[in-house]
């Protein structure tokens, strides 16, 4: 007999029924209702705070903090000019989609910026948000152009 779905049987030992407390002393889930006796945890309307250690002071405070965190940073996806010579044709138009749609970039947070890392042979006309320098220079010395776009 081959197994299949038309002749598959339930797990009668699977499936368990659900544990139905305060029912009474015979339920064997009665009186305290399997919250113990006494305490926080077993009064009503009782949650554990994230975090909460018992009053000991807890873990993300009892760590040193250290540095500066500004919540007002720019990030940058960065791309460097080697990845545009790999990726694209010579006199390609190169926007911040076209970048995304090749793969070059997964996702643009707050903008995208062009490194000068390694050497470029082919001309673009390459639009984002900012440049580098020497990939300013390279961009230009190799036949293409570049333009910044402010949003």
């Amino acid at each position: 007999m081959s197994l299949g779905l038309h002749n598959l049987n339930r797990n009668k030992k699977a499936v368990h029924s659900k544990k139905r407390v305060g029912r009474g002393p015979g339920s064997g889930h009665g009186k305290t209702a399997t919250r113990g006796h006494k305490g926080q945890k077993s009064r009503s309307g009782y949650s554990r705070k994230i975090g909460f250690e018992g009053g000991q002071m807890p873990l993300y405070r009892r760590l040193p903090k250290r540095g500066f965190h500004n919540k007002f940073r720019k990030i940058y996806a960065i791309v460097n000019v080697s990845d545009l010579e790999g990726r694209f044709e010579s006199g390609a138009s190169i926007t911040p989609e076209e970048m995304v749609n090749s793969g070059l970039v997964k996702r643009i947070y707050d903008g995208i910026k062009i490194l000068g890392d390694g050497d470029l042979t082919k001309s673009f006309k390459v639009s984002a948000h900012k440049f580098s320098k020497s990939a300013r220079e390279k961009i230009i010395n190799a036949g293409g152009s570049v333009e910044v776009i402010n949003e």
